[in-house]
């Protein structure tokens, strides 16, 4: 029987929602394993970001009409998604990520979580079952594991400034290069920098491409 993974997006756009390149590239490393992809987002409102100015276009959307976009319209509402129906959760990046799942952006080390989010996220963690983290994804799963006395190792690359707020929340950092991944087996979580580090998909796609298998090895 085929894994079942969520999927966990943020919109649609690297600015404002979930990184497209990292979503899709995550979608297309399961698919090749033979894993079937739960996609599933918050039913909330965010600020859309304008990409060509990267100044907000005065409007807002919903999370998960937008990351619909990627899913080609099979999406839930991660309100009623629970880890029972998941074999293992993945979380790409974007500054969705860390502004509509949860306020990292701009509350930092103190930042409140989506509440359906927290519950799916933290219930994964209880059920001992897999997650990976991607970018800046592993912000937010820091700040849940904090919350529940998981102390995570994980990574968001090398960035230093970030990588101090994480360990902040009571996870453990540790540098990464583009290419690799983190694993911290323990926990069953695993994370890798993708476009906080990388140059282009192709080296991106190198280290979602591991991660997505070390999921599926732990599930």
């Amino acid at each position: 029987m085929a894994k079942r993974v969520g999927v966990l997006l943020s919109g649609c756009g690297v600015k404002d929602g979930a990184e497209i390149q990292e979503a899709a590239l995550t979608l297309l490393a399961l698919d090749q394993r033979g894993a079937q992809a739960v996609c599933c987002a918050p039913d909330c409102d965010f600020e859309v970001i304008d990409h060509v100015t990267g100044k907000p276009a005065g409007e807002r959307r919903n999370v998960l009409r937008e990351s619909a976009r990627i899913s080609r319209g099979e999406i839930r509402d991660v309100a009623h998604v629970t880890p029972a129906d998941l074999d293992a959760l993945v979380m790409p990046g974007g500054f969705g990520a860390a502004k509509n799942l949860c306020g990292f952006a701009t509350q930092g080390a103190d930042c409140a979580v989506n509440p359906a989010v927290e519950k799916l996220v933290a219930g994964m963690l209880a059920a001992r079952k897999p997650i990976g983290a991607i970018c800046i994804a592993p912000a937010l799963l820091a700040r849940i594991a904090g919350k529940h006395g998981v102390a995570a190792r994980l990574t968001i690359g090398n960035d230093a400034g970030t990588a101090r707020t994480i360990e902040a929340m009571g996870a453990r950092h540790e540098a990464c290069p583009v290419r690799e991944f983190v694993v911290d087996r323990e926990h069953k979580i695993v994370s890798t920098p993708a476009y906080m580090l990388g140059r282009g998909p192709a080296e991106v796609f190198e280290g979602i491409r591991k991660l997505v298998d070390e999921v599926l090895s732990l599930a």
